[in-house]
């Protein structure tokens, strides 16, 4: 009893050496992972400390330590800022829309993209499909409006010679239209380029499934639902439940760019934007921060609750 309790301890032991030895005899791999520590730390915990601000009146010459303490004031500023319930509106739906057209519509291309055949076609459409996702909203923005011009538009001229309009439309400064161009074009910069890891997962699914699949007789849109989809639902429900973390993200540049036009305030002034437009235009760094703060807390109870909704089908994050 004694050799085997002795043996049963050894074993303990040589599983679980201590971090010094464990480091020691991965120093190449840790040495790998070690910038990327750093740069997580250097950007994204040290600035966190930023934060105070949001509880301070804060004055950039005084910095942390001598500018004074209001506790909660900012927020309630926030909070009663006339804007408030037209920025969270604009931020909700746009982030919503986003979600319900621009997540599953590059999942529906990479299924659309495996069962081609043409090799050359199929990497035609994967090049034109990926390229615009390189391109700056700056270049996007300009091409968007280029295409939606009242003088010589391509869009315009194409309605007109359909004889659907009379007269050109400025799309650009009609709020009605605004929410259909920014998500519309969110999908065309985006789907070529996120169907990657989709494509990839697909490539991943074993080849004798679809084909045990197809002896039984189930057509290519049987073994798509049966077979494809629930292969890659773990990889599908990863990116949902980081989408909904960032439900409050509704864009910045783009709406920026897009919706430069003061008319367009009222339905295109998101979160991002009023925090830009107010706290950092005006110097107003202590109500920009916990307007951040609290869009930031939202995304984590989002992000918590997306997950625990995720655990019972067995595809959460932790």
């Amino acid at each position: 009893m004694q050799k085997i309790a002795y043996h049963i301890e050894t074993k303990e032991v040589l599983r679980k050496p201590n971090a010094l030895k464990r480091f020691a005899r991965q120093w190449d791999l840790q040495l790998m992972v070690l910038p990327a520590l750093f740069f997580i730390l250097v950007f994204s915990y040290i600035p966190m400390y930023g934060v105070l601000m949001a509880f301070q009146d804060y004055n950039l010459f005084k910095g942390f330590g001598g500018s004074p303490w209001v506790g909660l004031k900012h927020f309630e500023m926030f909070f009663a800022a006339p804007e408030f319930w037209t920025i969270m509106r604009n931020t909700i739906v746009i982030s919503l829309l986003k979600l319900l057209v621009g997540f599953p519509a590059p999942v529906l291309l990479a299924l659309m993209l495996n069962e081609v055949r043409s090799r050359v076609f199929k990497r035609t459409v994967q090049t034109i499909s990926y390229l615009p996702h390189f391109l700056s909203w700056v270049i996007v923005s300009g091409f968007v409006m280029s295409m939606l011009s009242t003088e010589n538009g391509s869009v315009n001229m194409l309605l007109q010679q359909l004889n659907l309009i009379k007269d050109p439309i400025n799309f650009l400064s009609l709020p009605e239209y605004f929410w259909t161009i920014l998500v519309t074009t969110g999908v065309w910069k985006e789907i070529g380029f996120s169907s990657i890891v989709y494509l990839a997962a697909i490539a991943g699914i074993d080849p004798n499934m679809h084909e045990a699949a197809s002896i039984d007789g189930a057509g290519k849109l049987r073994q798509m639902f049966s077979i494809t989809l629930p292969s890659i639902l773990p990889v599908i429900m990863v990116f949902l439940i980081l989408a909904i973390g960032n439900l409050l993200s509704a864009g910045f540049e783009d709406i920026l760019l897009l919706g430069s036009n003061p008319v367009l305030r009222d339905v295109g002034d998101v979160l991002d934007t009023y925090v830009y437009r107010i706290g950092i235009q005006n110097n107003r760094y202590s109500y920009a921060t916990a307007a951040g703060l609290f869009k930031s807390l939202i995304g984590v109870f989002l992000l918590v609750g997306a997950n625990y909704a995720a655990r019972k089908s067995g595809n959460s994050l932790w």
